[in-house]
């Protein structure tokens, strides 16, 4: 498992979204503070004050690309970081 610096960098670079564990990114977004609930096999992240939800489901034990993107847009909108 990579150190969440490392992830939190991989996720905001761009390069690697296609290798991104969902666990690890679970994670990331759980010590950044959100709030989550689950529906399914959806997880829905959220902070109270932000009116946008993150809505995440694995593909396998990985995280679907085009998911992490929205996370890091999510992160660079609300200025979300460690």
């Amino acid at each position: 498992m990579p150190t969440i610096e490392k992830l939190y960098t991989s996720i905001m670079d761009g390069r690697h979204d296609k290798n991104i564990k969902f666990h690890d990114l679970q994670k990331l977004l759980g010590i950044l503070g959100f709030n989550y609930r689950i529906r399914g096999d959806h997880f829905i992240y959220f902070y109270e004050e932000f009116p946008e939800n993150i809505n995440i489901q694995p593909n396998g034990n990985m995280a679907k690309p085009y998911q992490v993107k929205q996370v890091r847009e999510y992160l660079s909108k609300y200025h979300l970081g460690i």
